[in-house]
């Protein structure tokens, strides 16, 4: 493999204006938190667009949020307190039915609902991985108001409540993978969860429950089908977009604990996505499609935004662009749209490489007004040759763009909220039982 400096261990150490750069970039993402909710039912918008729904991941990321707002003076306990009781008694108290128009069933809620009513939106699925987000959040709550008051006893107790309520045995499957969904109108999804994906954090919960665990079985089912690669002279546990790389790290601390799969590699999970990053990079350097801008400073694939559906010629090369879609490095698809929120969230795994690219991407002063910061995504080459802006910017922010960029800055600045996660028992169990040891976990 090719070498890179080893950064696991070593905090950065974090320059006067690198500090400044961070913690505003942290505050703009916060407030997509505080003001894309509804206050009488502690929902969050999917995105800005006008009459969107809500996203149960959002709220889960929110959830974790408003610790770190308190933490970081941006929001007075009191009112994160009121905000978080305002969201747990909501879930507590909607319809868990096989309703159509229910909000969930099973201790699972949909993955869209509607922002007013609460109700499922758009015949959606009942999400596993989305449940599983939002439930990380309400444990966050859960670690954090630890005092003794009427309302942070009830935060701790409604979490607790809420997390128990999951029937994850009844998510698995196939070969006893977890499932990605259930809709009442035909049952379960036929996908499963299976290859290096976004699904740790979903094992994890599932297999720590006290109440509705699933087996280690499932657990093995997923990582061997797991797929170890060499990229670009790196050797590491593939999956192409950053995402996948990032979300279960937002609550998990994987630096020094290793399962079965990681002790046969000598790796570990933060190690791997540290990797990833670098794959990206390098794939942006080497830029095989050809597109304008790409190098060591702006990289980024991963689920986003972007200018399509469309097909246009430009430079003499016929060009295909997305909507939203899954980008990835090495294998595509790449359209040339990337993600700077994508890149900020790597900022604990390889700081090096993120600062500057950061740096450099607040530097392009890209068209779109930016309220909560980075936009979700540009393209390098999209409005090239139009008059006007010369890159598309996505007109929209995304709650699960924004969240990944405060969580992750404060886990590296602060190391929170990992400390919180920690000390939990349900992961730690969860955890264990997946097979981990080592580090923190075994201290």
């Amino acid at each position: 493999m090719t070498s890179m400096p080893d950064m696991r261990r070593t905090p950065a150490t974090v320059d006067a204006a690198s500090l400044k750069l961070l913690t505003a970039m942290q505050k703009d993402s916060f407030e997509y938190f505080i003001h894309e909710t509804n206050p009488a039912n502690g929902l969050i918008r999917d995105k800005t667009e006008p009459g969107w729904p809500a996203s149960i991941a959002a709220v889960g990321m929110a959830l974790t949020a408003y610790t770190i707002g308190v933490e970081r003076g941006c929001m007075p306990r009191g009112e994160a307190v009121l905000r978080t009781l305002t969201t747990l008694r909501f879930f507590a108290n909607s319809e868990q039915s096989t309703a159509p128009d229910a909000t969930g069933y099973k201790g699972f809620y949909y993955h869209f609902l509607d922002m007013e009513s609460g109700a499922r939106a758009w015949r959606c699925e009942l999400s596993s991985i989305d449940t599983a987000l939002l439930i990380a959040g309400m444990l966050t709550a859960a670690a954090y108001f630890s005092e003794e008051s009427p309302g942070e006893r009830e935060i701790r107790e409604q979490a607790h409540m809420l997390y128990r309520r999951v029937d994850w045995q009844w998510m698995r499957g196939r070969n006893a993978l977890l499932c990605h969904g259930w809709k009442p109108e035909r049952g379960f999804l036929r996908w499963h969860w299976e290859g290096y994906d976004e699904a740790l954090i979903l094992y994890i919960l599932a297999l720590g429950s006290p109440t509705h665990p699933i087996g280690r079985d499932s657990y093995d089912a997923w990582a061997s089908t797991y797929e170890w690669k060499t990229v670009h002279g790196i050797d590491y546990l593939y999956a192409g977009p950053l995402f996948i790389h990032q979300m279960s790290h937002l609550w998990l601390d994987l630096r020094g604990i290793r399962d079965d799969f990681m002790r046969a590699h000598d790796l570990d999970y933060f190690e791997n996505s540290r990797r990833a990053a670098y794959v990206q990079q390098r794939y942006a350097i080497e830029n095989p499609l050809g597109f304008p801008e790409y190098g060591d400073l702006c990289w980024g694939l991963t689920a986003s935004d972007g200018p399509g559906p469309a097909t246009r010629k430009i430079g003499g090369v016929q060009r295909r662009f997305y909507d939203y879609v899954g980008r990835g490095a090495p294998y595509g698809p790449d359209d040339g749209t990337l993600a700077p929120w994508a890149v900020a969230a790597c900022l604990p795994f390889a700081p090096e490489i993120v600062l500057p690219s950061i740096a450099h991407f607040q530097g392009l002063k890209l068209c779109e007004a930016n309220p909560y910061g980075f936009k979700a995504s540009f393209s390098t080459i999209f409005h090239l040759c139009e008059s006007g802006c010369r890159r598309w910017v996505s007109p929209y922010h995304f709650g699960i763009n924004e969240g990944p960029t405060v969580i992750m800055v404060e886990n590296h600045l602060n190391d929170f909220p990992w400390s919180l996660l920690r000390q939990n028992t349900y992961l730690r169990d969860g955890l264990r039982r997946a097979g981990f040891t080592g580090g923190w976990l075994d201290a």
